[in-house]
């Protein structure tokens, strides 16, 4: 069963998505907090991941980030990971609201982006007792050289600096397509990236927007959790690794699993980036579920 919601943060502001419930169901049952990647809305694929969960016994609470999707927040298309980690806790919250949820036993699931956002949400809010970081982002200051080229950074620096200026002037934000051809300017620079969202998210999510603030860009440089993968730790934590991802680079992740302390595990498929939600989603969403019901379910 699903149903829409919304819910205020802790800073007034809207986000909705929905909240799926196992059929039948007893009782209150164990709760997974999710939402997507980088500019992704819930559209693109959360629904296969949240119905596959319910269909195990466990609720699922997916929503899409502020400025995003159905979600209200300004300005639109900007994209803060530090305040969508901010906004996965008073999701947390929430969740906790429901009198379906049994407060005890949840859960996060983050997928690329939002996969590094459940490291930090893991390893400092101690309600979430089972984490799954699905093709996760760990570090945007080495996995930025690993997809924009030398030069072109030096440029989009140069362009950081003078929308900063131009943001002090009280100018709008200037704004940059998430994916595009080759050779063309975009934040995210690889052409499975392009494929994925034009070949398939367009088809699925007609919330979804080729378009981001150029200071999302900025931030994601910026943005790294690395020093949080020991800290989940006890919580369970699963990373779903693509073998060939050159998104969230295959070795960073690897490297970050290999911090992780115990109990962990370490997930991997074939493919790229995005074949965690198509081809391979049998292995990545089954294992994700599996390690659900192993500690929520079960626990």
């Amino acid at each position: 069963m699903r149903k829409d919601v919304e819910f205020r943060t802790s800073d007034g502001v809207t986000l909705r998505g929905w909240h799926y419930l196992p059929d039948p169901r007893k009782g209150r049952v164990p709760t997974v907090v999710m939402a997507h990647g980088f500019s992704a809305t819930k559209e693109v694929f959360l629904d296969r991941y949240a119905a596959l969960f319910a269909s195990a016994g466990i609720g699922v609470l997916v929503y899409d980030h502020r400025n995003l999707g159905a979600s209200d927040g300004q300005p639109r298309q900007e994209i803060d990971p530090w305040q969508q980690v901010r906004d996965y806790r008073d999701a947390i919250t929430f969740a906790e609201t429901l009198p379906e949820t049994d407060i005890d036993r949840i859960g996060i699931f983050g997928s690329s982006y939002s996969g590094g956002h459940v490291f930090v949400v893991g390893a400092t809010d101690r309600r979430v007792k089972c984490v799954v970081a699905q093709v996760p982002f760990v570090s945007g200051l080495r996995n930025g050289p690993r997809i924009v080229r030398g030069d072109h950074m030096k440029v989009l620096r140069q362009q950081f600096d003078a929308d900063r200026r131009d943001r002090a002037a009280g100018k709008p934000p200037v704004m940059i397509a998430v994916v595009a051809p080759d050779g063309m300017p975009c934040a995210m620079a690889t052409s499975d990236s392009y494929a994925f969202k034009v070949n398939v998210a367009d088809k699925y999510a007609s919330t979804w927007i080729n378009e981001c603030t150029l200071r999302s860009v900025e931030m994601f440089v910026e943005y790294d959790v690395s020093a949080y993968v020991p800290h989940v730790s006890p919580t369970p934590l699963m990373i779903v690794v693509a073998m060939e991802d050159h998104l969230t680079v295959t070795d960073i992740t690897l490297q970050a699993y290999e911090s992780a302390l115990q109990p962990k595990k370490l997930v991997m498929v074939k493919g790229g980036h995005f074949q965690a939600y198509l081809d391979h989603f049998e292995v990545a969403g089954g294992s994700a579920r599996d390690w659900f019901v192993e500690h929520l379910l079960k626990a």
